[in-house]
């Protein structure tokens, strides 16, 4: 059976600019914390950096036309703050700008709607650095004036795209840019302290706060206000008693620490009580909690795979090495270091993430509980495979079109449950720069060959732009005779 998904259904695609944009010196442009981290030896695998990336900001119109070829609706991409604004404050840099007003443009003449997301990770490095006399270990965002300065941000480039761009995010994963920033340090800016997490959580919840009042004041009433968040789902290993805290816990940490001040007005109260012996919160401020529950036009939901957890053991000597962020010594669960993860049953991505399309289904239907009248995005989803080219150029990635048609089809069953689901981004167009794996993961629905920069459409492509097309999903995941491109 064909699966039809509602007419105005937004097809799309995702990208981060510190991932595919390069030019990381030009027009400009000065260092993100991701170009410090990437250029830190040892941090990243392979010593990649995103310095040339795909070179999208020299590429953006063939990338753009090979986006209409694949029908996608829809793009989402992110803002490079220190192309925009380099110190992380004071005027745009005009050319930083013209940049994103070139690629709108040539989204709107292709007919794409652009998205906008204002902050995908890569903090000016200057806002990380500014703090206790220039100390890298003392600003970014554990800092109240970071947020403030987020707000000043999103201000400038509402201003330049607002009369062209209706889909704004103001930040994609903060939990990401707190926990595994400031917490594992596995990526950016490499920090591993117990405290500096909650406090960036909070601060990157009052930044959303703060530049959602900003984009009100410069954008059209017809402007959509949203956030992208990566929810887990996080399930105890039995129903022990113990289990069950545990899968509370970390629930609270990965999920409720936003939710709770964006959705409700105020964290959660087992939160606080877990985090105690790290912190009073007492930096949080009368009215942040007012300035956080701004209202939302529309929320993202971030999903690739599901948690497993138990109450850690006493031979459990590193609790956290499953929880499918990377390994460090240290924890990007402040409070709750106690707490084991265990690999999920089943296939597996090249990233080691089990394939549970069950999972989008429950974050879906839970905001739709938790955020009644909100409209749901999937902003991201999608696998990393060993994709190479076979002896006639081509590339086949069969296991993506059946990841692709599985966690598709827990969406269509979630609309069909009641969830109020307006569209789906693919993570990602292109294979790009995988963070602290280099370029050694591959979740691209178009191959790239890095020494030529060419562009070639994957077979998953090419089944995703007959879905785009069409509004409807097969019912067997793969087409024959896909052809290349």
């Amino acid at each position: 059976m064909t699966l039809s998904f509602p007419p105005g259904f937004l097809w799309g695609a995702a990208s981060a600019a510190y991932q595919i944009e390069g030019a990381a010196q030009e027009d400009g442009r000065t260092p993100s914390i991701w170009d410090t981290f990437s250029h830190t030896p040892g941090k990243v695998l392979g010593g990649d950096t995103g310095d040339v990336a795909v070179d999208h900001y020299h590429r953006f119109r063939e990338d753009v036309r090979l986006m209409a070829d694949l029908n996608l609706g829809a793009y989402r991409f992110s803002v490079s703050w220190s192309r925009v604004q380099p110190t992380g404050r004071g005027p745009a840099v005009q050319r930083g700008l013209d940049f994103y007003r070139s690629l709108v443009d040539e989204l709107l003449a292709a007919g794409i709607k652009p998205v906008l997301t204002l902050y995908h990770w890569d903090l000016p490095q200057e806002l990380e650095s500014r703090f206790n006399g220039g100390s890298a270990a003392g600003g970014g965002w554990p800092e109240r004036e970071t947020a403030e300065r987020f707000a000043e941000y999103a201000g400038l480039v509402a201003q330049a795209l607002g009369d062209r761009v209706e889909h704004w995010f103001t930040l994609n994963e903060p939990w990401c840019s707190a926990f595994l920033g400031y917490g594992s340090g596995v990526h950016a800016p490499g920090r591993t302290e117990r405290l500096a997490p909650l406090r960036a959580a909070h601060h990157l919840n009052l930044a959303h706060g703060l530049g959602a009042q900003a984009l009100r004041a410069a954008l059209p009433a017809r402007a959509q206000v949203a956030i992208s968040l990566n929810p887990a789902v996080v399930r105890p290993l039995t129903d022990k008693p113990e289990d069950l805290d545990a899968a509370r816990r970390i629930d609270a940490l990965a999920n409720r620490v936003f939710t709770g001040p964006l959705l409700r007005g105020g964290y959660p109260d087992d939160l606080i009580e877990d985090t105690a012996p790290v912190t009073d919160w007492s930096f949080v401020r009368d009215g942040d909690l007012a300035v956080i529950k701004h209202p939302l036009d529309a929320l993202g939901i971030n999903y690739y795979t599901p948690s497993l957890v138990s109450a850690a053991t006493d031979n459990d000597r590193s609790p956290a090495r499953h929880d499918g962020h990377g390994a460090s010594a240290h924890s990007p669960w402040p409070g709750s270091e106690r707490v084991a993860f265990h690999q999920t049953p089943g296939e597996r991505t090249e990233m080691g993430w089990t394939v549970d399309p069950t999972g989008l289904h429950d974050l879906l239907m839970r905001y739709t509980r938790e955020a009644p009248g909100v409209p749901l995005y999937i902003t991201e989803n999608g696998a990393a495979y060993d994709d190479k080219p076979d002896a006639d150029g081509t590339v086949h990635d069969p296991d993506r079109i059946d990841y692709l048609h599985a966690h598709l089809a827990a969406a269509h069953q979630s609309i069909a449950d009641g969830a109020d689901l307006r569209g789906y981004f693919l993570w990602s167009l292109m294979d790009n720069f995988e963070w602290a794996y280099g370029y050694s993961r591959r979740f691209g629905a178009v191959y790239i060959d890095y020494p030529t920069q060419a562009r070639v459409p994957k077979s998953s492509a090419r089944w995703y732009a007959e879905v785009a097309r069409t509004g409807e999903l097969p019912n067997l995941p793969n087409l024959p005779n896909l052809p290349n491109g």
